[in-house]
This record gives C-alpha cells, structure tokens and sequence, in this order.
C-alpha cells in the first residue's frame, strides 16, 4: 500500500498553515489577551485586590474595544474571530459575575444563565457550519450590561466610592438574570414563530 503522494502532503501543510494565519491575527492577540486576564481578575475579586480588579477590568474592556476595529482596519475580520471574541467576553464575565456571587455581591445563576444564552446564541446561529453569529437587540443590550455590572462593583471598590451597597447590585443581578432568561426565551421560541 502506497501512502499519500508529495502534492496530498503539500496541501495539508498549505491548509495547516492557512488556518494558523487565520488564528494568528492582531485581533485575535488581543482578545487572547482579555482571555489570560480572567484567572487573575476572578482571583482579585475574591481576595479583595481592587486595585488589581479595577486595572484588569479596564484592561478587558479596552481590548473588547478595540478588537473588531484592528481586525477590520488589518483585514482580519472573520467568523472565527467573532465567535473567539464572544466567547472571550462571555467566559470573562461569567468568571467575574462568578466571583462577585461567592462573596455575595450578585445571585449565583448570572453566570450559568450568562453561559447557557453564549451557547444558544452560537447554536442558534449555527456557527458549526461556518456561519457568522446572529444577535438579537436584547442579546445585545444584555452583553454589553454584564460587562456594565461587572464594572459596577469594580469601580466602587477600586476608587473606594461606597456606592452603590451591594444590596443594589445583588437586585441589579436579579433583574439581569430576568433580562437574560427573557432573552434566552425569546430566541428559542423565535425558531417557531418563523414558521
């Protein structure tokens, strides 16, 4: 039996490299970066290192920013990096909300609701198949208030403001979990209503 010919062996290594490329953008660097920072920001959280939450928060929230305009500009913009980069966010503040829940500043179920919505919306776009991920409006609206309530807490601690009590964030919580569940709703049932 004869293995592959040398041009099978050239367009596996050309194939190989090509999706390396793809992997190895700008803007992938910089939403692997906001992905290194999730350890150590949920680490500060529950140690009480605000000033180290309150960097590392910015940190995260500057390469969300700028990650989609440096793939653009570059070229480098793609279905791959897109869901790389909705990934990163919902891992990173699931992880945050997370920690926050252990010492009792939110409800525990953001983060798993959080998780739970990121994996309908990749399925729900059918991302397997190379397609680009489809937001809704409320899924929109509630990515980007994770990242807001996350922040709260973060910037109250890291400037040492007082305010708001953890009690407002524990209900700010509670009303973003509801705001996650009528969105994860209204995905499901929206594949019925189509048809």
């Amino acid at each position: 039996m004869q293995g592959p010919g040398p041009s099978s062996v050239f367009c596996r290594v050309m194939e190989a490299t090509s999706a390396q490329r793809r992997w190895r953008t700008r803007a992938n660097a910089l939403t692997g970066l906001r992905l290194l920072i999730v350890p150590f920001m949920a680490s500060a959280i529950l140690t009480g290192q605000t000033t180290a939450a309150f960097g590392l928060f910015w940190l995260a929230v500057a390469t969300d920013l700028i990650d989609g305009p440096v793939a653009r500009h570059y070229g480098e913009a793609s279905a791959l990096g897109g869901v790389l980069d909705h990934a990163t966010d919902a891992i990173f503040v699931a992880s945050a909300l997370a920690a926050f829940a252990w010492i009792g500043e939110g409800t525990v179920w953001l983060a798993p609701a959080v998780l739970l919505a990121f994996v309908q919306y990749t399925l729900d776009s059918r991302v397997a198949a190379g397609r680009s991920l489809r937001a809704s409006a409320l899924g929109r609206w509630n990515g980007i208030a994770y990242f807001v309530w996350v922040g709260i807490p973060v910037v109250r601690d890291g400037l040492s403001l007082g305010w708001p009590p953890a009690a407002w964030t524990l209900v700010l919580s509670w009303l973003l979990l509801l705001s996650t569940g009528v969105s994860i709703t209204d995905r499901f049932t929206s594949q019925f209503r189509k048809s």
